[in-house]
């Protein structure tokens, strides 16, 4: 009688385990099972002090470098919220600002210190303004600021989504409501400056964010008032005052770029400033202020990143010399046995 193999006997007779077939471990490879070559340096007293020292001298030109250009870069700043209250609203401001009547234009002489070299930067400052509040920054609709084909899209935008006759707000959303609505007139010598404000945004947000062919409706028109009024007839990425303002800051405390001034200022000019003091800061312990700033190949001024650069640097060329110290005063042989843990107190692995 001859005997039948059962499957599991012929998978082991042709050398083949029981369980390959069905089996649902993953395929064999060095990167699953971790078998990939790598580096392991050994860090040598050679290799530490080397390393300290080559970013030492690298950290410390670049750190000095970065704190010039950022010494060299002119600013001033004029802080205007409380200088532009009439003494009559000193001690009122909200009612000075909320009021209809009352004339909000101030202005501010500046005398020129240092030659600034064209194009000046002008900014406005806030602080203590949470732009990055969750509901602020989520209250607006970015399909509706592409495309007119979504121009009654106003998810997320209450309260500032539609008009008493429920007509769409485009834009729409507390960001664009409360847009800035100060405005900076400069003249010197009793001839304006041109301030210019093209490109003053980024490119990518004009191109993929804010449509050509969407146009403000019913702005300013809802349920409340806010900020500043838009042009009806430019489309939303030509207009770049709300592009700006649409990039919404990190901190409490930051910078929007308000335009260009494209004419060199010489030391001793004297500026003439006209602001409009509309925007309302003062109700919730806010304040404002006019940046104007040159640039440098490193940007604006900014000492900590030259200051972080040259901690850092020096840092590392401190710890050189000191590991060199200590390798030269106690040195030690590479790879001595005796000084493992359990070499040097043998008894308490002892059971």
């Amino acid at each position: 009688m001859m005997d039948m193999d059962t499957p599991t006997q012929s998978l082991v007779s042709k050398g083949e385990s029981p369980t390959k077939k069905n089996s649902k471990r993953p395929k064999y490879s060095k990167f699953s099972q971790q078998e990939l070559p790598a580096w392991k340096p050994i860090l040598t007293p050679g290799w530490v002090i080397c390393t300290f020292t080559v970013i030492g001298i690298i950290f410390i030109p670049v750190g000095l470098a970065s704190l010039y250009s950022s010494e060299s870069v002119e600013e001033h700043v004029i802080r205007y919220d409380q200088n532009c209250l009439p003494p009559s609203h000193a001690k009122n401001a909200l009612e000075f600002i909320k009021s209809d009547t009352t004339n909000k234009t101030c202005t501010q002489t500046w005398t020129v210190e240092h030659k600034m070299q064209a194009p000046i930067y002008i900014y406005y400052q806030l602080d203590n303004y949470y732009q990055n509040h969750r509901r602020y920054v989520k209250n607006r609709n970015d399909k509706q600021l592409r495309s007119k084909s979504a121009e009654a899209v106003t998810t997320n935008c209450d309260p500032e989504a539609e008009t008493k006759s429920h007509q769409p707000i485009v834009p729409c959303g507390l960001i664009a409501w409360s847009m800035f609505n100060d405005t900076y007139r400069f003249s010197m010598k009793d001839k304006d400056l041109a301030v210019n404000k093209k490109d003053i945004s980024w490119k990518s947000d004009r191109s993929s964010k804010f449509g050509s062919d969407v146009y403000p409706k019913n702005f300013q028109g809802g349920f409340m008032v806010g900020g500043a009024k838009l042009n009806e007839s430019k489309p939303l990425n030509e207009q770049e005052d709300l592009i700006v303002w649409m990039r919404t800051a990190a901190l409490p405390t930051f910078r929007k770029l308000y335009g260009k001034i494209e004419t060199n200022l010489e030391v001793n000019d004297m500026i003439e400033i006209v602001i409009e003091n509309n925007y309302n800061t003062y109700e919730f312990g806010g304040t404002k202020t006019l940046v104007l700033s040159t640039t440098t190949w490193i940007g604006g001024k900014n000492p900590f990143l030259g200051r972080a650069y040259l901690f850092i640097g020096g840092l590392s060329l401190v710890l050189a010399v000191g590991f060199i110290l200590l390798y030269v005063i106690r040195p030690r042989p590479l790879g001595d046995p005796s000084y493992l843990s359990w070499n040097r107190n043998p008894g308490i692995y002892i059971k």
